[in-house]
Formats: C-alpha cells, structure tokens, sequence
C-alpha cells in the first residue's frame, strides 16, 4: 500500500479528516462533491494492485528509487560527536522529494479521468515534479508560483515550460507561496470537473493531507529499512526534516512513528529574526486556526489573517502546517528548533565544501540543526536527516549573497 501502514497511519485521520482538533474540509460547500470523489477514488485505488504495481514501476523507472541512505563521515569527524546521516531524497529524478506525491496524483488523475493537474509551488521543485509526472502520463499541467519566487527560481520555471506545463505567475500579496496556494486553489474550483488539484505539500482539506502523507511514507519506510541494515539492526537516535507545510517531514517520520525511543524533530525557518514578518516559523510561534481548507496552527496578524512570513528558503515560506504535523506538535511527539537564514546559508556552504553535496536551501535547515545537535551528543548516537532536496535551483543566489 501506499501509506506506511503504521499503527499511527491507521488510527489518523479519523473519518472526517480530522488530526485530533486538526484537519477536516473548510472549503466552500460547493467543492464537498469533488472532494468526496477524489477521497472515494483514492480509498478504492489505494490498495488495488494494479494501481501500486503502477506506482511501483514509476518509482524505479522515471524517479530512481530507492535513494540511499548516506553517512556524512567528514561533518561526523569534523565534529567529534554524534554521526548525521542523511536519506538522499535529492536523487531523485526533479531533484527533491516532491516527485512522490506528484507521480501518485498523476497516476490518480488518469485513474480518475482527468485531463489536467493543477497546483501551486515555491521553490519550484513541486511544479518541476508535477511536470514531469504529467508529461510522463500524459497529462495537461498548470503550475502557479508567486512573482517574487519565479524570479528567485527562475531555472526550474524554465524547466517547467521545457516539460510543457503553463506556468502561472501570482503578483498579489507578499508574491509567495500562501499566494501561489490561493491561485491554485480558485483555479481548481473552476475547473475541478476535468482536473485534480495535485497540492504541494500535507496542507489543504480531507483528503489533501492525508494522500500526500501516504505517498510521501516511501521516504520513512526505506530510510528505516536501509538504516537498520547499515548499523545492524539500530534505530536512529534522531530524526531530522526541515517543515514548513510537512511532506518531507512526514514522509520521513512515517517510518519511526511508532518508536517512542526515536526523537522527531521538526525544524522551522527563523528568517532574519524572531520578529513577527520576519520568519515563517508556524509551530514555534502560531496559534490555532483554518488556513486552505482545514483547521491547523496559523501564523496569524493582529486581524487573525495570515501573517507576513519570510524565509531565505522559498518552499519554507509559508503561514501555517498541515494538519497532521499540528497534531504531532501539539501533543509532544515533535521537538520543534528554528534555523535561520544566516545559518541555512553557512551549512550550504558547508555541506558543499565538506561532503561534495549541494543541498536545498530547505534542506539546509535540517542540516543546520543536525549539526548543532551533533555536536552536542555523543559519539554513540546517530542522526537521521531528510536532504529532501538538491539545491542547483539556489546556487547563484546564494554566491551572490
């Protein structure tokens, strides 16, 4: 199955979409009759052997599974104590995790007998995945992404048009992702009869969250099995993804939910400060409220609206969580740090002059906080961290910084 069949998958969410207090379909009541049929589909195809055989081949085929597990054995020495090891999800075909969830919506749509994806992205790996899924199966794609970070991305939005998807820029508001979703998202509306909204991240109505968190489990489930076979049968001590809606994160976690030995830690974007406008840490500094569709943790401005964010990281640049990784930290499962952009930057740099590695942006606050925790813990133990992505997309950004 496509989910990681876990005791913690089987119980959330519960039949209304709900993450404890989290969750549910907040959309206008005229989109429940195409969420009810994409929910209904997914519920009939998610254990039909024809559809995972499908998935499966488009998995080793087009995306390269499984990435590897990898020891970065000259951060490890450089800093005398815990090992970091790091799920590669930056192999795969697009360069980052995105394309799990992207290949699984396409292969649904046709399923289904849509013509046409529709979604939203930030740093542009989703888009560029989408497109990639779409052209594989035949599909017609439409790619909304705020102006700021169309510009800021402006290689992988020539990749999307290069894979055929018509590109959507959005110039409301900060130009960013919490736009890009609120285009995606009224597009969908008007054309939901003959499209699937293939959303970006664990965000959104039931069934959104819980069909990415699905896909995403391939991450977690290998990472478990390849680690246990790497250190002969242990366990990580930690477990490391940077968050922002939550489907890297997620995809890792799935595979040591369950394991109560096992820390989560969920990193978010510090930005330039603590200041409200000036981070997009949700978790750390949010409060309860509905945001795209579904009841979640919300930074929120004085009006109670979607406060300003800010994050170096496009793909962390976003106001809220998914309603899963709200349960997750409001009832302690998660140890939630904060990164900033100055430290982000550094661990690229870092990264990439110590291991030969590039990694997102993204990815890089993951790596940050891993660092910091390395240094601090022994020898014996030994960190997990999601490199959800690559970061080619950032390169001359950064070295212009």
């Amino acid at each position: 199955m496509p989910h990681s069949g876990s005791k913690h998958a089987s119980r959330y969410p519960d039949a209304h979409g709900y993450y404890g207090e989290f969750g549910g379909n907040h959309w206008p009541a005229h989109m429940g009759p195409a969420l009810e049929e994409l929910a209904g589909a997914y519920r009939e195809l998610r254990s039909s052997p024809d559809f995972l055989r499908e998935l499966d081949e488009v998995r080793t085929g087009l995306q390269g599974r499984p990435t590897p597990v990898h020891h970065l054995e000259n951060i490890s020495d450089q800093l005398g104590g815990a090992a970091i090891y790091v799920k590669r999800e930056d192999l795969n075909h697009t360069g980052a995790h995105k394309i799990n969830h992207c290949v699984g919506f396409a292969l649904l749509a046709r399923k289904m007998g849509k013509r046409k994806l529709i979604a939203e992205t930030g740093a542009g790996q989703h888009g560029v995945a989408l497109a990639s899924a779409a052209a594989r199966f035949g599909l017609d794609c439409e790619v909304h992404i705020g102006a700021i970070d169309a510009d800021k991305v402006n290689a992988n939005v020539s990749l999307m048009r290069l894979l055929g998807a018509r590109v959507v820029p959005v110039a409301s508001g900060q130009s960013t992702l919490k736009e890009a979703s609120d285009s995606a998202l009224h597009a969908y509306t008007e054309q939901h009869a003959h499209a699937l909204y293939a959303i970006g991240s664990a965000i959104g109505p039931h069934p959104f969250p819980m069909i990415v968190r699905d896909f995403q489990s391939v991450v977690g489930l290998e990472a478990r099995a390849q680690f246990l076979s790497i250190t002969g049968g242990t366990l990580p001590d930690h477990v490391v993804a940077c968050v922002a809606g939550g489907s890297n994160a997620l995809g890792l976690y799935s595979g040591f939910l369950d394991d109560p030995e096992v820390t989560l830690h969920a990193v978010e974007p510090l930005g330039r400060s603590a200041h409200p406008g000036q981070h997009a840490a949700t978790l750390t500094f949010g409060r309860p409220g509905t945001l795209h569709g579904a009841s979640s943790v919300v930074l929120q401005d004085d009006d109670g609206g979607p406060a300003a964010v800010l994050s170096i990281a496009s793909g962390l640049a976003y106001p809220g969580v998914g309603p899963e990784m709200a349960m997750l930290g409001k009832s302690g499962r998660l140890s939630v740090d904060t990164v900033s952009d100055d430290e982000a930057v550094a661990t690229y740099l870092r990264v990439a002059r110590s291991e030969g590695i590039v990694p997102a942006l993204e990815s890089a606050h993951a790596l940050a906080f891993a660092i910091r925790l390395a240094a601090t813990r022994p020898r014996t133990e030994r960190i997990l961290v999601n490199l959800s992505g690559r970061g080619d997309k950032d390169v001359d950004f950064v070295l212009a910084r």
